[in-house]
């Protein structure tokens, strides 16, 4: 279904690890960590200035795939991991974008079951690495029936 899809990639979308934001981040996800928003605890840390908390990737923008064509409702999100060279520090910019990583199918009780991966990724002003955020993406047989009509 999505074979033909595997490679292809957004732009790079522009995005800037916000200290507001940050903040905001930590206090929705319940986590108190003075490492996130106090500026006295960033500078007295190993890394000389406050970080972002590990999943606050999930806000950035990492356009849009050309050609790449989901449903906007029925998918389930089946897992995500992330991997870091290093934190994420507040106030720097990033470069961002989505990758197509893979595309198979497995049979199971409730039907043929599609899972679609997709990397998205964040690079500094080099074009050095910085995180990749891997997603799995479950398409049941009711939204592959629906995308065929």
């Amino acid at each position: 279904m999505y074979q033909h899809d595997i490679g292809k990639r957004s732009a790079k979308v522009k995005n800037v690890v916000e200290r507001g934001a940050v903040k905001k981040f930590a206090e929705a996800i319940g986590d108190p960590n003075p490492i996130y928003w106090d500026e006295e605890t960033g500078k007295r840390s190993r890394y000389g200035r406050n970080i972002a908390p590990p999943t606050f990737p999930r806000v950035f923008d990492y356009g849009v795939i050309e050609g790449l064509k989901l449903p906007s409702k029925g998918l389930i999100h089946g897992e995500q991991h992330f991997h870091y060279e290093r934190p994420l520090f507040v106030g720097e910019e990033l470069y961002c974008y989505a990758e197509v990583k893979d595309y198979f199918e497995k049979q199971s009780s409730m039907g043929l079951l599609g899972f679609l991966v997709i990397a998205n990724n964040g690079e500094d002003a080099d074009g050095n690495l910085i995180f990749t955020s891997t997603s799995t993406i479950i398409i049941n047989e009711a939204v592959r029936k629906a995308m065929s009509v």
